[in-house]
Formats: C-alpha cells, sequence, structure tokens
C-alpha cells in the first residue's frame, strides 16, 4: 500500500482501470499517508474521509459493471480550500468564514468530480490568497516537507506541500500573483497558471477578480497536463470564462520536442536580489533547452519592473470590493451580537475579529487607492501600466514562441524570516506577477536543488494566451531531460518528515 503513495496520477488511474488496484486501495492508502505526516506538514485543514472513500468505491463500481473510465478517475488530489464544496467546509484560511458549509460546488469542484477524481480534502492557504508563504492562515503556516522549518510558498502553500509530502498525487490551487507557480518551485513540483478565463472562477472565492485563475498542481507534466484537460473549458457560469477550445495539453506533454523553438530570456528578471544557486540552475536549465535544439535569445521586457507596484495596487483594490461581502449579516463568524449592539458596530467587531493582519493591510490599501482624489493617481495609473506590460507580452511573443525566467529569486526562506517584512515577502511575487496582469499563460517545472541550501528550484515557462499547449510541450521536454540527465528527487524519495 505504501507503494501507492508513489505513483504518478496518470500510473495510479492506469491502474485502477486495469483493476490491478482498487480506487479504495488508492484513496485509503493517501488517507493512511495524510494521518501518518500531515500533523508535522500542516497541508489540510479539512480530511473528507468519507466523502473521499464514497468516491473512490463508486470508481470501483464504474469499473466492475464495464463502463469506460477517465483518464483520472480514481485519483486522489487535494483542493485548495477557496474552492466551494457542496457539504464540506470552505474556510478560504480565514476564521471570519470559520465553520460555513457551502450549498453548492465551484464548477472546478464538480469537474473533479464528474471526472472521477478522489478529493481528499481541503488544503491550508494564506487567508483569502493573500500572501508568498502561508504563514498568514488563521490555521497555522504549512511546512515545506522539504524542511519543516520553511515555507512551501504561498498563498497555496498547502496544495503545493501535499504533493511534496507524498499526501496526494495531485492538487488544485489558484494563482493571483503567483500563488500556484511560487510554491510549485520551493517545493519541487509543478504548477500551471493556465490562461485568465480558460478555468471556470465560479465557486472560486474572490480575492481579485481580473486576476484570480484556478489550476493544476503536479508532480509531473503529464499528471498536471491530464488534470489541466479535466478542468478547463467554457462555464456559462462565469462571465469572464473563455468561449474557446482547450489547447490539446496532454499531447503537448507527451510530445516533449522543442528543436526549432524560440525561447526568449527575460533580461528584467535576474541581478540583484537572486539567489546564486538560483542562477546558476536556471543557467543550466536554459543551456539544457539549447542542447534539447531550441534557439534561445534574451528579450527585453521594461514594464516588468513596475509590474510589482502595479499589482499592489490592482489586487488590493479589487480585495476592498471582493471582502465587502463578508458583513456578519449572511454567513459566516458573527461577533458582538448579543442585541445590543447595531448592525454597523456588529460588522466591524466581527472584521476586526475575523480578517489577519495581512488581509486588513491590503484592504486597507484598496480602499484607499479608490478613495475620492485618489482614484486615477493610484488605481488608475497602475491599469496604465499593466496595459504596457501586456504591449511588452506582445512584442515578446512576436519574436518568440515562449519566455523563460527563474520561477522566484530564492528558494524556500524560513517560516517568520519575512513576517514582518511586508515588501521582503511581496518580492517572492517578483518574477510571475507580469503574466497575472496580462493574463497569459505560465508554468513552474523544477529544474534541481541549489547548491547552497540543497532547496527546489523552479524554472517559469510563459506562453500567450491560449497558447497553454506550449507550457507543456516544452515543460515536458525539459523534465525529460532533466530526469534523464540527473534524475528527479521528488520522485525517487520522498524528502525526510
Amino acid at each position: 500500500m505504501a507503494d501507492l503513495i508513489r505513483f504518478t496520477a496518470a500510473e495510479t488511474a492506469a491502474a485502477v482501470a486495469s483493476g490491478d488496484v482498487s480506487a479504495v486501495e488508492v484513496a485509503q492508502a493517501h488517507l493512511d499517508r495524510i494521518s501518518a505526516v500531515d500533523e508535522k506538514v500542516n497541508a489540510f485543514l479539512h480530511v473528507d474521509t468519507e466523502g473521499a472513500l464514497a468516491a473512490a468505491r463508486a470508481v470501483d463500481d464504474r469499473r466492475a459493471r464495464g463502463e469506460e473510465l477517465g483518464p483520472l478517475a480514481g485519483v486522489p488530489l487535494a483542493l485548495k480550500d477557496v474552492f466551494t464544496t457542496k457539504g464540506v467546509p470552505t474556510t478560504c484560511g480565514s476564521r471570519i468564514l470559520e465553520g460555513w458549509v457551502p450549498p453548492y460546488d465551484a464548477t472546478v469542484t464538480r469537474r473533479l468530480k464528474d471526472a472521477g477524481v478522489v478529493i481528499l480534502g481541503k488544503t491550508n492557504m494564506d487567508e483569502f490568497a493573500m500572501g508568498s508563504s502561508t504563514e498568514n492562515s488563521a490555521y497555522g503556516p504549512t511546512g515545506n516537507p522539504w524542511d519543516l522549518a520553511r515555507i512551501p510558498g504561498g498563498s497555496g502553500g498547502g496544495s503545493a506541500a501535499a504533493l511534496a509530502a507524498f499526501e496526494a498525487p495531485l492538487a488544485i490551487g489558484t494563482d493571483t500573483g503567483g500563488s500556484i507557480r511560487q510554491p510549485g518551485a520551493v517545493t519541487g513540483t509543478v504548477g500551471v497558471k493556465p490562461t485568465y478565463g480558460s478555468v471556470s472562477r465560479f465557486g472560486l472565492v474572490a480575492f481579485s477578480s481580473s486576476l484570480d485563475q484556478g489550476g493544476p498542481c503536479a508532480r509531473t507534466v503529464l499528471d498536471a497536463a491530464l488534470l489541466h484537460e479535466a478542468i478547463a473549458g467554457h462555464d456559462p457560469l462565469d462571465s469572464t470564462s473563455v468561449d474557446a477550445p482547450v489547447p490539446p495539453l496532454v499531447e503537448a506533454a507527451r510530445r516533449r520536442e522543442i528543436r526549432g523553438m524560440r525561447i526568449g530570456v527575460v533580461k528584467e528578471f535576474g541581478g540583484e536580489g537572486y539567489q546564486d544557486g538560483v542562477v546558476q540552475r536556471f543557467q543550466e536549465a536554459v543551456e539544457l533547452l539549447r542542447e534539447l535544439g531550441a534557439e534561445v535569445v534574451e528579450v527585453s521586457c521594461p514594464s516588468f519592473t513596475l509590474a510589482l507596484p502595479a499589482y499592489y495596487l490592482i489586487a488590493p483594490s479589487e480585495a476592498s470590493s471582493n471582502l465587502a461581502r463578508f458583513d456578519a449579516m449572511r454567513y459566516g463568524l458573527r461577533v458582538g451580537d448579543d442585541g445590543g449592539r447595531s448592525a454597523e458596530e456588529v460588522t466591524a467587531l466581527t472584521r476586526e475579529a475575523g480578517f489577519g493582519p495581512e488581509v486588513k493591510r491590503r484592504i486597507m490599501l484598496g480602499t484607499y487607492a479608490l478613495s475620492s482624489g485618489y482614484y486615477d493617481a493610484y488605481y488608475g495609473s497602475a491599469q496604465k501600466v499593466r496595459t504596457l506590460i501586456s504591449r511588452d507580452f506582445d512584442a515578446a511573443f512576436a519574436g518568440v514562441d515562449v519566455l523563460v525566467s527563474p520561477t522566484t529569486p530564492t528558494t524556500a526562506f524560513p517560516i517568520g524570516e519575512r513576517a514582518d517584512d511586508p515588501m521582503a515577502m511581496y518580492l517572492a511575487d517578483l518574477c510571475t506577477i507580469p503574466s497575472n496582469l496580462a493574463g497569459n499563460a505560465a508554468m513552474s517545472v523544477p529544474c534541481g536543488l541549489a547548491p547552497e541550501d540543497n532547496l527546489p528550484v523552479g524554472l517559469q515557462i510563459i506562453a500567450p494566451a491560449m497558447a497553454d499547449d506550449r507550457l507543456y510541450r516544452v515543460g515536458g521536454a525539459v523534465e525529460a531531460a532533466f530526469t534523464e540527465k540527473w534524475g528527479h528527487p521528488l520522485l525517487e524519495e520522498a524528502p525526510a518528515l
């Protein structure tokens, strides 16, 4: 049973479909693993043992009846606790939603269930997806399975840590400024931010509506492609959903051929503040791309240097609007409702008790940026920068097929090291934010361990909007070549827990 936790998602699905193993056995093996290690990792906020085993039995029943199973039927998955799940708590890592049980499934949740995926439970996250370390969760930080004293990235650190700890072969995250890719980089896993609008946001509790995007997390590029295809596609329930065919992602992941592709190295993503080991592994990955037959050129995107300040005006502004719904009147926490206080007082007391420091910081930033007399100077100017960043991408993609960079400037830092320095924390997303502002697709794929601390480094691959298949083509090629040359440490042996 222990070996089942080391299967890839593709291997697990094949074993279940052939009858070599039952979906119930697979689910139980992962539930046992969670019981054994999650007290140390804190990747899960809620484990749905009964629901997972019921879903697994349903897959086994379908196989017994001779029904054809989907490519991920019977595969366990860890779901970020920002997607609504009918009958299962959804907290967004916040006290203000403690105990809330949604009456409906998010579209992503429903599509996972329809695909026969076994949802093990809900994973820890920075509160309302606001953070880069999963230290802002109201339910305690998550540890990085490579070193439990270090962060697993954020905001989706729970999903990435569950993969690295072999608690699940698949996970779902959300990426508003890098919250899938940055955790992927620092845990040695694969994380993908799909094109904005290509995966439904219906039932995804909103942080920043023009930036939020759900996406797949996995231990291999092929597994990520299988999951991506399962959740992608037009959704009439989401007004921002793109009505266009999903590119052939699994086919691209299996193709693994990049000879003749033009790949651009982003000039602005390097220099001061980048860890030496990260730079070394990135340069080795670029050389590997050349060895695989790609033409590598340097590309300048000058507006990328303005992405961080623009993001921290746009995202908090949208958050201040989205989080206004948490007023203690309709659902979630209610404080001070003893009959002697006004609705305004109850709302104020509830928000004071229910929101954490980072959420309050961003709400105040956003409210200020949207206030009369400051809107044009701050929010309006940030939107103009956003346009410039999109134009830089357009110019770059006119000459190259994809762009590459380090995913994040450093490896995982110690828990608590940046807790009192918001600016240092925000710099973790320096390389990832431009893709969110422009809405195009991006992936982080492992590219080795930094020599100075033996911790994972991620290679970021960026593709044009609706060209997500290019991510999998390049990512699959890099992964295969890297594994052949140096091995894949996360697949060969789990980090010590």
